[in-house]
């Protein structure tokens, strides 16, 4: 199976950190966050990878030169963020024709995946807890079914999904930068499209530097 790590942002919210180091290498632990998502979907069994990169990304290639995987790694270098959807469309022609799993480059999850369906008609997310600063939740689901309130929801969605490449056919001319939730996925949800699993194994959203600094705690006290 294949998998797509997102990791061309320009981490804005980690300032001054993200000057002049890419969020994906921030160290959490002994490790970057990349490198710790790679060695996960390495033992999930993702035999190769697709990771777009723009922001200072001649530093990922780099750091990743070292990895077992980088055998397997397509870098697809973005001249600007193309967003999360422009970049799954971008992607496309190294994606092929089965489901893949993405994911995003800035989290922590301990999950070890084994509730990812290798098949899917259009897309399945990982759901996770609200956490404080997302107390209204992403989506809620009937069944297995993902479904939007307008008012709260019950869960997050954790940057892990996996997809159908035939949903970004419709999206093949539209200008970048477009996202994947808004664009790609909720017209899907509105479809009654998309599944989901919970998972309730450690997550932690590195988006800022008080996350940054929980997930370094939570992981030298587990250590």
């Amino acid at each position: 199976m294949k998998a797509m790590i997102l990791a061309a942002g320009l981490g804005s919210r980690m300032r001054p950190i993200t000057n002049k180091l890419p969020k994906p290498l921030i160290d959490v632990g002994g490790i970057s966050l990349i490198e710790r998502l790679i060695n996960q979907l390495i033992a999930f069994g993702v035999s190769e990878f697709v990771i777009n990169v723009s922001y200072l990304g001649d530093q990922i290639k780099e750091a990743l030169k070292s990895t077992d995987a980088i055998s397997k790694i397509i870098f697809i270098d973005e001249p600007f963020p193309y967003g999360t959807g422009g970049a799954l469309v971008n992607a496309k022609n190294f994606l092929g024709n089965d489901p893949f799993i993405l994911s995003t480059a800035d989290i922590v999850f301990d999950s070890s995946f084994n509730q990812l369906p290798s098949t899917v008609e259009a897309a399945h997310l990982v759901a996770v807890k609200n956490p404080e600063h997302n107390q209204r939740g992403d989506f809620s689901m009937r069944t297995n079914t993902v479904f939007i309130n307008d008012g709260m929801n019950d869960f997050t969605y954790s940057g892990i999904s996996v997809l159908n490449p035939n949903i970004l056919e419709a999206h093949l001319s539209r200008k970048y930068p477009f996202d994947l939730w808004n664009t790609i996925l909720k017209p899907l949800i509105v479809k009654s499209m998309v599944s989901a699993n919970f998972d309730d194994s450690l997550w932690i959203d590195v988006g800022t530097e008080d996350r940054l600094k929980l997930a370094r705690k939570v992981l030298k006290d587990e250590n």
